[in-house]
């Protein structure tokens, strides 16, 4: 997958360390040495000016100096402070520069190879200067006399070999510690490209650089969210699908605790295990998650959240509902009229025309409402027979309350069928499996400016205490196929109805909440809100 075009990188990092180590580490050096051989020099120029100053401030010297020393004591006293000192040459001359005292006898009385202008014109001077013994660090100072008149010069030199081997000495030792300096830098590097390639997982950074770029592809270029985690419970990375879905704004580096995620997903991530198929309600749509933990070489990386948008699918299948719920009732109404027509052909053929109108009023009778009981929506009535025979067949009573009223047609049939068929079959499902006999579901619908309320109550259980409160959030059920009415959490796909009708109510602006968990002589007691459910009345 990623051919290997270029060097490794880690020796590549080492060996420019080493390399940018070794020149600073040289200049730096260099540098050192050079300051350093400065300094001596100019501490041994400083030495022999203070030479040559305590020979001029002797007056005895500078007496003779003016006489053009007759005696010629001075080249005695100049051998002598040469020697105390340690110079390389002590030299006395007159006011015209001609040589009093110097090491080399033969070169007394002869003029100075170097300029003295400037101690004969009273001022001090260090500096390094080639003359007859070599080059050397010398300093030269006025000869005066008692009377402040400059009768001469003194110069005092130190060998530069000396200073150089001086140098040299110390350089040395500091050498010693430059590298020792260097090999630790070049340990550091070592270690510290090692700490990289492992913070990399050993990969190159043009390997990097293709992940990134293969990334941001995947991420962007599929349908579904992907949501990823690392070891500490971070997010790491979060595409714009999983942000949409999710209602997230820039999610990544954020902690999953403080990210408002439904619970079914924060459980999934937080137990650390993998999970399949998770539906679950985020805001107003309706997702499928999976969960898988990410390990490199048993190291736990954290893991990976995929998300599915099935909301398209839940309105279908609402619609779907809506349909099946419709052809139910008509097909049953269908059965019970061609049944009362056959009785009917038959009393006719048969001359009994008396008993066919008895039938036809008794029909006529038993079709027409209870007292006060109206619903003008054919698709509700629809809706309440299908479920009244579905109700039969599973020996519960479903019954229309008498104040029921509705006087004019559904505008939102999806989100009826999906709140008021959700806590209809919850009724009948929850009275079937109740201890209560008779089962019973009371059904009550009422019509207000456009508004549909709905009422239901049934013989079952009721809600358990320790599920009222979150009975509306997504995977909670109160049904468990082993264990009859046990709370418990829904496997995929279960303890969504309820979640999903809050969501259709609240789409219209209204709500669905628990009355009464439970009473003496009935069950839960839920009601639904749904504004704009109904289209508007029209007047007479």
């Amino acid at each position: 997958m990623f051919p290997l075009r270029y060097g490794r990188f880690a020796r590549q990092a080492l060996a420019l360390q080493a390399g940018v180590l070794l020149v600073v580490v040289g200049v730096g050096f260099a540098l050192v040495s050079w300051l350093f051989d400065d300094e001596l020099t100019q501490q041994y120029g400083t030495r022999a000016l203070a030479v040559a100053k305590t020979l001029a401030a002797d007056p005895a010297i500078a007496a003779a100096a003016a006489a053009d020393d007759p005696q010629g004591v001075l080249p005695a006293r100049a051998e002598s402070a040469q020697d105390a000192s340690g110079a390389l040459f002590v030299v006395i001359t007159n006011r015209d520069g001609i040589r009093l005292a110097h090491p080399n006898p033969d070169r007394i009385h002869e003029p100075v190879s170097t300029d003295p202008s400037a101690a004969l014109s009273g001022h001090d001077t260090i500096n390094v200067q080639r003359g007859t013994l070599g080059l050397s660090a010398r300093g030269k100072t006025p000869l005066r006399a008692a009377d402040g008149t400059i009768v001469g010069e003194v110069s005092v030199g130190f060998r530069i070999a000396d200073v150089r081997g001086h140098v040299a000495g110390e350089l040395a030792d500091a050498a010693l510690f430059a590298g020792g300096a260097l090999l630790l830098g070049i340990i550091g590097a070592a270690l510290l490209t090692r700490l990289l390639k492992r913070v990399t997982l050993g990969l190159e950074p043009h390997e990097l650089a293709e992940l990134v770029q293969e990334r941001e592809a995947v991420l962007h270029g599929i349908g579904e969210g992907v949501l990823a985690v690392d070891a500490g419970g971070r997010v790491s990375v979060c595409n714009t699908e999983a942000a949409r879905l999710l209602g997230l704004s820039e999610p990544a580096g954020r902690s999953v605790a403080g990210l408002s995620l439904p619970a079914r997903l924060r459980e999934a991530i937080e137990s650390r295990g993998p999970a399949d198929n998770l539906i679950t309600v985020a805001g107003d749509r309706v997702l499928v998650a999976n969960y898988r933990v990410v390990r490199r070489e048993e190291r736990d990386l954290g893991g990976v959240l995929t998300l599915r948008d099935r909301t398209d699918l839940e309105n279908v299948t609402r619609e779907l509902e809506s349909v099946r719920t419709l052809s139910t009732a008509l097909r049953a109404q269908r059965h019970e009229f061609a049944n009362r027509l056959h009785v009917l052909s038959g009393l006719l053929q048969n001359g009994h025309q008396a008993e066919a109108l008895e039938f036809l009023h008794a029909v006529s009778d038993a079709a027409a409402p209870a007292s006060g009981n109206t619903l003008d929506d054919p698709y509700l009535q629809a809706f309440v027979d299908a479920k009244t025979a579905e109700a039969a067949e599973k020996d519960v009573r479903l019954t229309l309350a008498d104040t029921s009223w509705v006087g004019t047609r559904i505008a939102a049939p999806v989100e009826v069928t999906t709140v008021l068929g959700t806590l209809v079959d919850n009724a009948l499902e929850a009275a079937r499996r109740g201890a209560r006999r008779p089962a019973w579901v009371d059904l009550a619908l009422l019509e207000d400016a456009g508004t549909l309320h709905i009422s239901v109550v049934d013989s079952g259980d009721g809600v358990p205490a320790d599920l009222t409160g979150r009975i509306f959030d997504a995977g909670v059920s109160t049904r468990d196929d082993d264990a009859g009415p046990a709370a418990s959490a829904a496997s995929a796909g279960r303890g969504l109805g309820l979640a999903l009708a809050r969501q259709a109510a609240r789409g219209l602006g209204g709500d669905v909440r628990l009355v009464a968990p439970g009473g003496d002589g009935h069950g839960a007691v839920f009601e639904a809100r749904l504004p704009g459910a109904l289209q508007p009345a029209v007047p007479a």
